[in-house]
């Protein structure tokens, strides 16, 4: 029918636009019901929208990661992919094929609740409180690098934890929005900002933020992964998978 390699990427395009969409259909319909009852109320943030939102995305993205790991390894974040590229977990042609599908799937995903959900867009990128763009574009930069990180620590590299990588690369995800949905937006995701912009027909003139230090995180991690590699991390604290027991000797 076809050949592997390429049998392989089809496999994991489907994977990751399945898993993108699915992750962002409701996150987006979270946040849009979120920003759409504080609009309601004359508000321009409140402690319980950033915590709805923060669950909305960060349990969002822990079900779909759980789902498809194992499959196309559940990256749905061309930040993610990129990361793991940039360590060689990933083939560059595959990078770039999920990274397409996870773009793709994240102008549906948005498309889909803004046809589903009366009113306006309610739910793309902005920053808040004062936050400029310097301080914008450094936020996503570290949020990123914490979620990267998380996937290259906790699922790249093998372990006898690696089966709860979903959980932390939710919880990382859920952490970056309790700081990040009032001050930078809380883009952390190419995919997840491009959507938005694309239902609403509403670039802000600061958009770039949301790629660039996003992809700025990507490297950050990259980086620290390849020094820990260097430095042989193994020897700093031996033994994290053995058994617990030690045994007596005869």
């Amino acid at each position: 029918m076809f050949p592997d390699h390429i049998r392989n990427h089809m496999i994991s395009m489907i994977a990751e636009f399945t898993g993108t969409f699915m992750f962002l259909f409701f996150a987006f319909g979270i946040a849009d019901i979120a920003n759409l009852n504080l609009a309601s109320e004359g508000l321009t943030s409140s402690n319980s929208q950033i915590i709805l939102i923060s669950f909305g995305f960060g349990f969002g993205v822990m079900v779909n990661v759980m789902c498809f790991y194992r499959i196309s390894g559940g990256q749905l974040n061309p930040c993610v992919s990129l990361g793991l590229a940039l360590v060689g977990a990933i083939t560059p042609v595959r990078f770039l094929l999920n990274a397409i599908s996870q773009l793709v799937a994240g102008m549906a995903a948005a498309g889909a609740i803004s046809a589903m959900i009366p009113g306006p867009v309610n739910f793309y990128n902005t920053l808040g409180h004062g936050t400029s763009r310097t301080q914008g574009l450094f936020m996503e930069m570290f949020f990123t690098a914490l979620l990267v990180m998380t996937v290259l620590l906790t699922a790249v590299e093998k372990s006898r934890f690696t089966y709860m990588a979903p959980l932390a690369i939710g919880y990382s995800l859920f952490i970056g929005h309790l700081l990040g949905v009032g001050t930078s937006g809380a883009g952390i995701n190419p995919a997840r900002s491009l959507g938005p912009c694309v239902a609403a027909r509403y670039f802000p003139t600061y958009h770039w933020i949301y790629w660039v230090g996003p992809i700025l995180g990507s490297f950050l991690a990259a980086g620290l992964w390849h020094l820990l590699q260097i430095l042989d991390y193994t020897t700093c604290n031996p033994g994290q998978d053995d058994d617990g027991i030690a045994k007596k000797e005869n």
